[in-house]
């Protein structure tokens, strides 16, 4: 595996550890910063190591979809692609949201944490981690 690759899933494991303690402590809008990196920084693991094609994006729908089209299936639905994208700008700034009156909480956060933990792991499959 390429050193490049090691380093984005190592960060990438470091934002999924992050946004556990961060629930546990109640800080709900850095939790999902930190879902959403884990995620964009699983899928763009995948590009480096077999693609070597890395792009400037945040979407998770975006990147989702260049490995897609590569014939590399990541274990996370459009709708979930969706939510992380769409939480995205919200949990980083305090302007108006595409959520309707956002107000993140436990919930959302443990069901984010679930998706990024299964896509962390089916990157690790496909990367042979």
């Amino acid at each position: 595996m390429k050193d490049e690759t090691d380093i984005w899933l190592e960060y990438a494991a470091e934002n999924l550890a992050s946004a556990r303690i961060l629930l546990d402590s109640g800080l709900f809008n850095s939790c999902l910063q930190n879902v959403q990196q884990c995620v964009e920084k699983s899928l763009k693991a995948v590009l480096v190591e077999l693609y070597a094609n890395l792009v400037k994006t945040h979407s998770i729908s975006k990147l989702k979809q260049m490995l897609t089209e590569k014939g590399t299936n990541i274990s996370i639905t459009d709708d979930e692609c969706d939510l992380l994208d769409t939480i995205y700008l919200p949990s980083k700034y305090p302007i108006g949201s595409v959520i309707p009156e956002y107000a993140p909480d436990a919930d959302i956060c443990r069901d984010c944490i679930a998706i990024a933990c299964r896509v962390n792991e089916s990157v690790k499959d496909i990367l042979g981690k």
